[in-house]
């Protein structure tokens, strides 16, 4: 039940950070990939990276571009037959720090975090609904509970888990598993972290010292385990549960 082996699986923002390491990852569990992201480049980096390759397929796309997205979510479907996963891993701040964010802003998060997912959804799912299976996972953030980031960034976050446990409720029924996880600080190649570290250390040294119990960042492969079970067919409970996974740095009690 916890195997990949042989599952069609779409990964979405798989050029870096989060989304390659899982490529990899998955690739080597026996998984068939689709990997999207803007940049063809590095796509195939990622591709011919991983176990496989010439079983997986690279389409570069502006997913914030309804039609382009549109077509190439086609082309994925088109190349896995079905897909049986999909791993939403596209998201970000933006660099987007204004309290008072304006509008426009606040809707190009919103577009980026929650708006990009639920468009390959409704895509996706009405084929996993007609087979009675299927998964959708989104790595959302413990940002979405704790109120630790921007005020952008955590509103988009907040509205994905919305979303997630919404949309979990409605699936449900269908055999069809939506889920979420609320991952901590975490390093990946190339994400927000690293490029952090890079330019002002002394930040991430001190969220360190004030936030991760463990004191140090997670990396990326710790959190590959609990998204390859949430891909799988033994998280057929799950549907609508957003599952932290942060080592302790989160705040709050509940989560919804």
């Amino acid at each position: 039940m916890f195997s990949l082996q042989g599952k069609r699986v779409l990964i979405i923002g798989a050029s870096r950070g989060l989304g390659s390491v899982c490529a990899r990852a998955f690739a080597e569990q026996g998984a068939k990939l689709v990997l999207m992201a803007r940049s063809k480049e590095a796509l195939e980096e990622v591709r011919t990276s991983c176990s496989g390759a010439a079983d997986h397929l690279a389409v570069a796309v502006d997913l914030t571009d309804g039609a382009s997205l549109e077509k190439a979510v086609q082309e994925a479907m088109a190349f896995l037959d079905q897909i049986d996963a999909v791993l939403h891993v596209a998201g970000g701040g933006l660099g987007l720090r204004e309290p008072l964010i304006c509008a426009g802003d606040l809707l190009k998060l919103v577009s980026l975090n929650v708006a990009v997912a639920a468009e390959i959804n409704r895509l996706v799912a009405p084929s996993m609904v007609e087979r009675g299976r299927g998964n959708l996972v989104h790595v959302g953030s413990v940002a979405s509970t704790d109120a630790v980031a921007s005020v952008g960034y955590n509103t988009a976050k907040a509205a994905l888990a919305a979303y997630v446990r919404s949309l979990g409720n409605h699936l449900a029924a269908h055999g069809v598993v939506v889920t979420g996880i609320l991952p901590g600080g975490f390093n990946a190649p190339g994400n927000s972290w690293q490029r952090l570290k890079a330019s002002k250390p002394e930040v991430v040294d001190r969220f360190i010292a004030e936030r991760l119990p463990r004191g140090r960042l997670a990396e990326a492969e710790e959190l590959v385990p609990l998204i390859s079970f949430l891909c799988s067919d033994a998280a057929s409970m799950m549907s609508g549960c957003l599952v932290p996974i942060d080592a302790g740095e989160g705040k709050t009690y509940a989560v919804a």
